[in-house]
């Protein structure tokens, strides 16, 4: 599904991820697992083409997309729910939501990809004509992940969705994604939440200072002495 391939990627000459590869297999859960400041985000932007690497090469279905434009990118079926939510406030539920599939010019295809994400969030179909920004952040993130949804992708790239939620709602966001996997979505998921996010994931990589310090299965990782010292206090 997608293979980085040794990718080199820097801000002002400044190399933030250095010689980073990994794979994501058709159908599963692959999570990115690091501190603030570890390379994660940047590594969503050069997926996404937002900053493209140095050097190496990402690899999606066969194809090297490194140097794509972001809107072909988006057009070989990767979405991004992003760090923070980034919805569009002044625009209601539902133009949210339609302009997830704002490639896709059949009303009846649209609206079929409506209903399955109120069959996800039965909420936001109450809201439709409530405005996305005087929502809770709870319902804010159901927006962002609906959103994500309706370009029907067959890569999501999850940016930190336990960010600035409480603990109930983390745990529906990550009900959601393993949902959504679970339909068929391949999902590459950036999280600091450790423990949630080795509880539904497949397999995974960890970060630090731009470089894969660690890979292997979920259990694996949960297992590996280093991560058990770095993210559970335990080792």
């Amino acid at each position: 599904m997608l293979a980085i391939e040794n990718i080199s990627v820097a801000y002002d000459r400044a190399d933030v991820l250095r010689d980073v590869s990994l794979a994501v297999r058709p159908g599963s859960i692959t999570c990115i697992l690091g501190s603030n400041g570890s390379g994660k985000t940047t590594l969503i932007r050069a997926i996404l083409g937002l900053t493209p690497p140095r050097r190496g090469r990402i690899v999606h279905e066969g194809t090297d997309i490194a140097r794509l434009p972001t809107h072909a990118i988006v057009a070989r079926g990767i979405a991004c729910i992003p760090e923070g939510r980034r919805i569009f406030p002044k625009l209601t539920v539902a133009e949210n939501l339609r302009l997830g599939a704002y490639r896709e010019d059949d009303r009846a295809v649209v609206q079929e990809r409506m209903e399955r994400v109120f069959a996800i969030f039965p909420r936001l179909k109450e809201r439709l004509a409530q405005l996305a920004g005087t929502m809770s952040g709870g319902e804010q993130a159901m927006v962002s992940i609906g959103r994500g949804l309706m370009s029907a992708p067959k890569l999501l790239l999850v940016d930190e969705p336990s960010l600035g939620l409480a603990p109930v709602l983390v745990k529906e966001n990550f009900a959601v994604i393993r949902r959504a996997n679970d339909m068929g979505i391949t999902v590459l998921l950036v999280e600091q939440n450790v423990r949630q996010t080795l509880a539904i994931a497949h397999a995974g990589y960890v970060l630090s200072q731009g470089r894969v310090v660690a890979a292997g299965s979920a259990q694996e990782l949960a297992r590996d002495p280093e991560v058990q010292q770095a993210y559970f206090g335990s080792g």
